[in-house]
């Protein structure tokens, strides 16, 4: 198990592939698992790998609450894919690249050396990151919308639905979806951003027409 060197290209790519279908190294918060693994990075990876910069940036905002994130911090090697071993800082003759904490630990006084280091490489990811488009990671959503029985009016149900309006939000097609006992569930497609919208606040948007909808499911999320 592991990514690789992560102060390598081959192992942000790892990395990179690894995030694809993920937010976080473990779980589904923020975590000392994603804390160990920045830190072995020692610069923000290429606006190609833009899964891992994602991460990357995600992950630096929590700077002063690293300390108090879940989890115990574990050796680099128990986290990443199963088929990859971990050679993270094998092979590299520079002991300052190691020693550099891109978090500025105030515990520790760092050396004018590191600190300068560290300074030109998060000045040289901001001037890169100015020139390029920054990358908004979207989802494709198919909801099932229940109605109440038989007697519910699905167009008047669509229309509400529809109603629900929010940025990084945009309805797709719909269909009526035979459920039984004369009963119609609306099937409708959205696409979102996911840093805008995710589907506990669809949920309760659509479900807050109560007089229409029975309630809400994923049919199916895929990231794009």
């Amino acid at each position: 198990m592991g990514f690789g060197d992560l102060k390598s290209a081959a192992g942000l790519r790892v990395l990179n592939d690894f995030l694809a279908d993920r937010s976080y190294i473990e779980g589904y918060v923020p975590s000392q698992a994603d804390i160990a693994v920045f830190e072995a990075i020692s610069a923000p990876p290429p606006a190609d790998l833009f899964h891992a910069l994602r991460w990357y940036n995600h992950i630096k905002s929590y700077e002063k609450q690293k300390a108090s994130l879940p989890g115990i911090k574990k050796a680099l090697g128990k986290y990443g894919p199963a088929d990859v071993e971990d050679t993270t800082g094998a092979g590299t003759d520079s002991k300052d690249d190691d020693d550099i904490d891109l978090f500025g630990s105030d515990d520790e006084e760092e050396s004018e050396e590191a600190k300068k280091l560290r300074e030109e490489r998060l000045a040289q990811y901001e001037s890169k990151k100015s020139k390029k488009p920054a990358v908004v990671a979207k989802s494709s959503i198919l909801l099932d919308v229940k109605p109440w029985d038989d007697e519910t009016d699905m167009a008047k149900l669509e229309e509400c639905v529809r109603s629900i309006q929010a940025d990084g939000l945009v309805w797709g097609s719909s269909k009526l979806v035979p459920v039984g006992y004369g009963i119609k569930k609306l099937q409708i497609q959205c696409v979102v951003e996911d840093d805008k919208v995710g589907t506990d606040m669809l949920e309760e948007r659509i479900t807050a027409f109560e007089d229409y909808v029975q309630s809400m499911d994923v049919a199916a999320f895929n990231k794009i």
